[in-house]
């Protein structure tokens, strides 16, 4: 695939689209394509996630181990989180069929976020959306629930 092929699959991506296309021509030339057979862990949870994963083609069934389960196809940020703090991952994700992703890691995420600081801007802002999203939503389910 070409560069502009990555920057295209990476736009689709909702949390990597807000960054802008120096941002992404950035992050599709630093990253790495990786084929998943059928049936392979891309990765486990517990494991150390220093990675976000986009599906380029194929899917891949991401399990929380507590019987959660969801499939993430083309277009999909696998583990997005990992792409701004250290963690471990929460989950197991494993290929449904033979899978392609392309693999950033958290630095050179970072190193993308240092040289745009007005697409940082735009991700923090994002990202402190969506938590007050969340928190929004559990308070009116609590609400419901009388808690």
């Amino acid at each position: 695939m070409s560069i502009e092929d990555d920057v295209a699959l990476l736009e689709r991506v909702p949390t990597l689209r807000m960054l802008g296309t120096t941002a992404l021509r950035m992050l599709a030339i630093g990253s790495e394509q990786r084929d998943v057979t059928r049936g392979e862990v891309l990765f486990n949870s517990g494991d150390d996630a220093d990675a976000g994963f986009i599906v380029q083609r194929g899917a891949f069934r991401i399990e929380d181990g507590d019987g959660a389960e969801i499939v993430a196809g083309p277009g999909s940020l696998i583990g997005e989180l990992a792409l701004v703090v250290a963690m471990r991952r929460p989950s197991t994700a494993v290929a449904m069929e033979h899978s392609t992703v392309v693999r950033v890691t958290r630095s050179l995420f970072q190193r993308v976020l240092e040289s745009d600081p007005a697409a940082a801007r735009r991700l923090r802002d994002e990202f402190a959306n969506r938590t007050s999203q969340i928190a929004s939503d559990i308070l009116m389910a609590g609400a419901k629930l009388g808690i």
